[in-house]
């Protein structure tokens, strides 16, 4: 078998609140291969966002170790850890975090020319992007002028257009309906299966349901790690959202 895209071993972090350490991690160690789809999933205060934080070189452990293809970065200053997102990683919120008076092309271009890549090749990247999830006909299109859905698959495109190694998804249905939902997880399948590697931080059982593994975090601890059948967005669901208890 390859080696693992990511490998985690023994993590901790501890944040000071105050005078009170608070131990967001205790201990947390798995391993994801490239082209797996991975929920993680854990009520508020569980620990998810502040590993999906470090997963996404956004954050530093207190102690343990965290590979990325093959690389120790846990001990990575912050220009380093900005390099690795620029070049491996790409990131979906569930604020969408776009650009409010700038068009879809130009929104997805963004990272490019963050990356140093500007003019046509930029824009010609961008645009490619966007017609991979369904949005061609969008590109002059302001965020205002886009429904939620939209904007999300905007979103998505940018985390695309660096041809990232792995992409980290954190509630990115959490401000959409039902039914446009299940779009985006039929989409993230889609991306899945050309060998994007996935993690989607979610509460929603219904949303993790799509994925081909599931983590569940407790306390800073992962008390469940199974692979499982993923859902199929074109099957029927059940009306409304089931929801882990806060």
């Amino acid at each position: 078998m390859d080696p693992p895209l990511i490998e985690v071993m023994h993590l901790h972090k501890t944040y000071d609140v105050g005078d009170v350490p608070v131990r967001a991690l205790r201990g947390v160690s798995f391993r994801i291969h490239e082209g797996a789809f991975v929920a993680v999933m854990g009520a508020s205060g569980s620990g998810k966002t502040t590993l999906m934080n470090i997963l996404g070189c956004l954050d530093r452990p207190s102690a343990g170790s965290y590979r990325l293809c093959g690389s120790e970065v846990s001990g990575l200053g912050r220009n380093q850890l900005a390099e690795v997102r620029n070049q491996l990683l790409g990131f979906v919120f569930q604020s969408y975090n776009l650009l409010p008076r700038t068009s879809a092309l130009e929104n997805v271009a963004l990272p490019l020319h963050y990356a140093g890549l500007s003019g046509r090749a930029a824009f010609e990247a961008a645009a490619y992007a966007l017609e991979k999830v369904g949005l061609a006909d969008r590109l002059r299109h302001q965020p205002s002028q886009l429904s939620g859905g939209q904007q999300q698959r905007v979103a998505i495109a940018r985390a695309l257009v660096t041809r990232p190694r792995l992409i980290l998804a954190d509630e990115p249905t959490g401000n959409l309906d039902s039914a446009t939902s299940l779009e985006i997880m039929a989409l993230f399948q889609e991306l899945g299966a050309t060998g994007i590697t996935l993690v989607c931080v979610t509460h929603e059982r219904e949303i993790a349901a799509f994925a081909s593994r599931l983590m569940r975090m407790r306390d800073g601890m992962i008390v469940e790690d199974r692979p499982q059948t993923p859902a199929s967005p074109l099957a029927p669901r059940p009306e409304g959202r089931e929801e882990v208890a806060s």
